[in-house]
């Protein structure tokens, strides 16, 4: 008899769940589970309750108790009927029935998408949030203090030290005169303090945009083929410095900051270790004096052949680029290794002492370049004072121009930008991921936050701001950020006091530049890149972790040194893409078989005893060997397995039987031993016989859609049978491409008859028989009843494989000669479940998925949590409000895989 009770539709329903029928206990709750007369008469108080209730208040009249509907229907109605009218559907009520709270789930709507994701984004307050974040410096500018600011003034002033002669030597590596380097720098310096969120990183000329600078002056000065007045190395510099700063700052704008991470470090590693090199050898000829006979713009391995070839060239430059080489990377090594070892040895119980030797060792390092440069800048003054270009012994830097000479709009030629836009991909890519990857590296080094697309606002402003100097581009610089960290700049802020240095030097110290030597400032340069170079330790990483990057690593390096940097960089880019669209392409999709996990909480350790849980009895086996043993190795192991034993398990009359340690169903891949998922010695036991769960392992999408239909079907293929037996069906209904096992022709059966008819009147005298014809085999394999899917690592989906599923699901049902149940747990996007039940999954419908299927074997799953009182849900006796974790209105959706053994298959 069918009989509906109104539900009342308050927070104390679930507490009657809960009361009326024990539900299912956490793994850490110390409840039982109730047996069959428990719940048969818990049963019977219900059903005396519920007439107690009828007969007080009459059948029409809300009640606090739990409203039941005696049948066997999904609401699909809309969602405020949904609210309002929640009913317990259940066909049949026993014993063993729980009840289950009628939960109506719908599909997300764009509406709720907007609500939930894009809402926030269209306010005011997002805009002024979007407006503030481009100028970072509003935020902390007005906590500054003389704390920040004395570290900054001592971090500023040292790199400003080092940025004058580098830059002025990363000038030269782009074909640029001496003072375009320090332009770079300085305005540099000043405008990245105003939008950055690295305090580190320092921005100015850098070794490789230099590289690829000068190779871009080069390339486009040999498409004019007559020499232009108004076409120059800087004018071409500048016009790439305003291109690159367009795109950059345009990309920080759009928050595009994410393209950066296409590009994986070893990528990015491989070429900057080939730009190094190239940068290397491209100055020894410099450094030995005979720069001017050898074409450094060319491939490296072209350059490194051109300048053993001229050795016999060398003139007496090498021995001011030869000598100061030697000491530069002695000092490294003093100031950086010996010294602070000296240090701790001598003033070991001095730590005072020790502190200010250290100190003075970290800015001995730091001040090195320019004190080579000033004593060598000294000799050779000595040597070159007074005599002309051709009679000076040594090759010098020559005149640089005081002061800010070259401020003003750019000039822009016509057909200027069309020659340079050939080359812009690879500069801007040098130039956005040397920044990243510095400023990144020093933010986790350092413990504070890098906002990329802010990062690359600061870049292209930068570099646009600097047009109005004739700067050519600028980016963050590994060696200068690392000096500016160990300085302990506070804040960004301390670029002022660096570009203040380069100010000071353009309007001071060009006189001096005068004799600065060309083969110091390149020994500067070796000295400098040299640190680009990845080690040995850096390349066994990579191999380490994944030997595709550390074969992505060395390629890079290779055509770098033996094509170009632009060709290294463009096959960085293409080889980190086509990994990514690889690994999407050929998922490591898993068949999952079922084991029994348990997590024991303080648990004992010790490789000396084995303990084997009997679930029908309960008991601890220790065999006698094992109790022997430690009977006489280790006595404190007898107090300690009796103490084991009492804790993992209980006395049999305690708890009926049942172990205190809970045990769940968990599904993992038949290849744990490989995956090393699971300890190899445990057997993975396969889903029951029908069922087969698949786990997708990536996005389902259009690129890898076809791979997981035919690894699926291939499967079930290999473990089910045909609902309908091939052999019984007749050839011509066979598919082409499945015919069954082959069978001799009909008139090669007749050719036999006819033979052992003729070969019987031949041989009367001799026993002969007939042959045995082959009995096709019985096949033992189940038919095909259910498919889950696990969604639990799928973040995204497509039309094209939902339209392969849904092709899937025709073939298996076909294959199958019957519906089949497709089960999904674990979906983490609304999305996803929206698509799928718009093609006619998760629900029940008449022509995929009607209610016979799942007659017997509906999952659910409920929730609960701690009622009012604020037990704690461990303690037996609290209060808890139960709730239905999915939709009961889509019963093949899941939040966790079902426990397959569990149902009536």
């Amino acid at each position: 008899m069918n009989q509906t009770i109104p539900f009342q539709k308050n927070e104390n329903n679930t507490n009657d769940i809960e009361n009326q029928y024990e539900l299912p206990s956490f793994p850490n709750s110390d409840t039982s589970s109730q047996n069959l007369a428990d719940l048969e008469l818990e049963y019977d108080q219900y059903k005396a309750s519920e007439t107690n209730n009828k007969s007080n208040h009459g059948p029409d009249l809300e009640t606090n108790n739990l409203d039941v509907q005696f049948s066997n229907t999904y609401n699909t109605g809309d969602k405020k009927n949904s609210i309002k009218n929640h009913q317990i559907q259940i066909n049949t009520f026993n014993a063993d029935s729980v009840i289950i709270p009628s939960f109506e789930e719908h599909a997300i709507s764009f509406k709720d998408y907007y609500r939930h994701s894009l809402k926030e984004n269209f306010s005011l307050k997002s805009v002024k949030e979007y407006a503030l974040s481009i100028f970072p410096i509003i935020r902390w500018l007005p906590h500054y203090n003389l704390a920040w600011f004395s570290s900054d003034l001592i971090a500023g002033i040292t790199v400003g030290c080092v940025l004058v002669p580098q830059s002025m030597s990363y000038a030269q590596i782009a074909t640029l005169p001496p003072q375009y380097g320090l332009y770079s720098s300085f305005i540099g310096a000043f405008t990245y303090s105003l939008f950055a969120t690295s305090k580190d990183v320092c921005i100015g000329p850098v070794a490789v945009m230099s590289l690829e600078t000068g190779k871009v002056i080069t390339k486009v000065l040999a498409k004019y083929p007559e020499a232009d007045p108004n076409i120059t190395a800087p004018v071409i510099a500048t016009v790439l410095a305003f291109l690159c700063g367009v795109i950059t700052a345009g990309i920080g704008f759009l928050r595009l900051g994410f393209l950066v991470e296409l590009i994986s470090l070893n990528a990015v590693t491989g070429f900057m270790t080939g730009s190094a090199l190239n940068i290397m050898w491209g100055q020894i000829p410099a450094l030995m004096g005979y720069g001017s006979k050898v074409n450094t713009r060319t491939s490296t391995y072209k350059v490194i052949i051109e300048s053993l070839k001229h050795l016999p060239d060398t003139k007496l430059d090498a021995v001011f680029g030869l000598i100061p080489l030697f000491i530069l990377y002695l000092w490294k090594w003093w100031c950086g290794n010996m010294g602070p070892r000296m240090a701790d040895k001598w003033f070991a119980n001095n730590e005072k002492g020790n502190f200010y030797l250290k100190k003075f060792y970290f800015y001995a390092q730091a001040a090195k370049n320019a004190v080579i440069i000033i004593v060598f800048t000294a000799i050779a003054w000595s040597i070159t004072k007074g005599k002309t270009k051709d009679e000076r012994p040594i090759s010098i830097l020559g005149s640089v121009p005081k002061g800010l000479k070259e401020v003003g709009v750019m000039k822009l030629p016509d057909g200027l930008a069309s020659k340079i836009a050939p080359e812009l991909p690879a500069s801007v890519i040098v130039l956005l991921l040397e920044h990243i990857a510095i400023a990144k590296s020093f933010g986790r080094i350092n413990d504070y936050k890098v906002v990329p697309d802010q990062e690359l606002i600061a870049i292209g402003v930068t570099n646009l701001i600097g047009t109005f100097f004739n700067a050519y581009p600028a980016t963050g610089s590994f060696s200068r950020s690392a000096l500016k960290a160990k300085c302990e700049v506070r804040t960004p802020l301390s670029g002022l006091f660096t570009g203040s240095c380069v100010l000071l030097a353009l309007y001071c110290l060009t006189g001096v530049f005068l004799y600065i030597p060309k083969a110091t400032l390149s020994a500067v340069i070796i000295h400098a890149v040299s640190d680009l170079i990845a080690s040995y330790h850096t390349t066994w990483n990579f191999w380490k972790m994944n030997p595709l990057d550390c074969f992505s690593f060395i390629v890079t390096v290779f055509i770098t040194v033996f094509s170009s940097i632009e060709n290294g960089i463009y096959f960085a880019m293409c080889w980190s893409c086509a990994i990514l669209v690889l690994k999407v392409a050929f998922p490591a999709g898993k068949f999952l078989g079922r084991v029994e996990i348990a997590e024991v909480v303080n648990g004992c350790v010790d490789d000396s005893f084995e303990v084997t849980d009997y679930s029908s009895n309960s008991n601890l086996s220790l065999s006698a060997d094992t109790i022997n043993h430690n009977k006489k190795l280790k006595i404190l192991h007898i107090p300690l397995l009796k103490t084991l034993k009492d804790q993992l398990f209980s006395d049999i009359s305690s708890i009926q039987g049942k172990s205190k340690i809970r045990y769940y169903t968990k599904w993992l891949p038949f290849d744990h031993a490989y995956t090393k998922e699971l300890n190899p010695n445990v057997i993975i036991l396969p889903p029951p016989p029908g069922v087969i769960v698949y786990r997708l392992t990536d996005s389902f999408t259009y690129m890898n859609c076809s791979k997981h239909y035919d690894v699926i079907f291939e499967e079930i293929k290999k473990q089910t049978k045909r609902g309908q037996l091939i052999r019984h069906r007749k050839k011509s209904d066979r598919p082409w491409n499945d015919p069954g096992e082959w069978e001799a022709p009909n008139f090669s059966k007749l050719w036999k008859k006819l033979s052992f008819r003729r070969n019987k009147n031949n041989n009367d005298n001799e026993e002969t028989h007939i042959p045995d014809v082959p009995v096709s085999k019985r096949d033992d394999r189940p038919l095909l009843k259910v498919l889950c899917l696990d969604f639990s690592q799928v973040a995204q989906v497509d039309a094209t494989a939902l339209q392969s599923l849904v092709d899937l699901r025709k073939a298996i049902n076909k294959y199958a000669d019957r519906q089949v149940e497709f089960h999904f747990a674990g979906i983490v996007s609304p999305w996803i479940k929206k698509g799928l039940i718009n093609i006619g999954f998760g629900t029940i419908n008449e022509e995929y998925s009607d209610e016979s299927i799942i007659a017997g074997h509906t999952s659910y799953h409920l929730a609960r949590i701690p009622g009012d009182d604020l037990e704690l849900p461990t303690m037996r006796g609290g209060n808890y409000k139960v709730y239905t974790a999915t939709g009961t209105n889509l019963p093949f959706f899941h939040i966790d895989i079902p426990d397959f053994y569990q149902w009536d298959v």
